[in-house]
């Protein structure tokens, strides 16, 4: 029988996540990966060009100032922490930048404006250097709508994020949300984005752990 010690050392932090998009839903994902004890990535890096705002309440409440860099936020709520290492590049990112872009779980959370094309080309890159990824297919909702965590193989055309990636040649990539677009009249709502937040969370644990060939 392992003792406690050994059981222990195989607890240990592991693997890179890079979240792309630190904004209400990224900042929750990061919060949550940051919490994970016994487990979880042994790096994680944010890459985000966006400064804190007034309406930005979930970092005030955490401490923000307005005009921080919400990535340089994030290494602030980290420092001093031995568990893991937090990376915050304060960039936003396009095609002409995709090397910074690096790990074993790509999570993207880039949202205002079309984002679309971007994030077809951030997870062709990702799958290039052999990552995972994991992007949002709708995030509004006021808590009465189901999350969905599924293989973009698996889900209804119907949705124009998931055809539009479909036609980019877009496949092995999860998506997660409620479905809900701008197009419905459902607004986005902090606690519809704490269960989506989760969903992404438990499915990068899932990878850390089964993935294999993860460091």
């Amino acid at each position: 029988m392992e003792s406690i010690e050994e059981l222990e050392k195989k607890k240990k932090p592991h693997g890179k996540v890079t979240i792309i998009g630190l904004g209400r839903l990224g900042f929750r994902v990061a919060l949550n990966l940051m919490e994970v004890h016994r487990g979880g990535p042994k790096e994680i890096k944010a890459i985000d060009g966006q400064r804190v705002t007034a309406d930005d309440i979930i970092f005030r409440l955490k401490g923000a100032n307005i005009g921080e860099y919400k990535v340089k936020f994030l290494e602030r709520l980290a420092k001093g922490s031995t568990t893991r290492k937090v990376v915050g590049i304060p960039k936003y990112i396009t095609k002409d930048n995709l090397h910074l872009i690096d790990g074993d779980i790509i999570c993207i959370s880039i949202a205002g404006g079309d984002t679309l094309p971007i994030t077809a080309s951030i997870i062709k890159h990702a799958h290039r250097i052999e990552a995972s990824t994991i992007s949002t297919m709708g995030v509004a909702g006021i808590g009465q709508e189901k999350i969905i965590t599924k293989d973009i193989s698996k889900i209804h055309k119907d949705n124009p994020i998931v055809k539009f990636l479909q036609n980019k040649g877009i496949k092995d990539h999860t998506l997660v949300g409620t479905g809900k677009l701008i197009r419905d009249w459902e607004p986005i709502t902090g606690y519809t984005l704490d269960e989506i937040a989760k969903n992404i969370t438990s499915h990068i644990l899932k990878i850390l752990h089964f993935g294999g060939g993860v460091n």
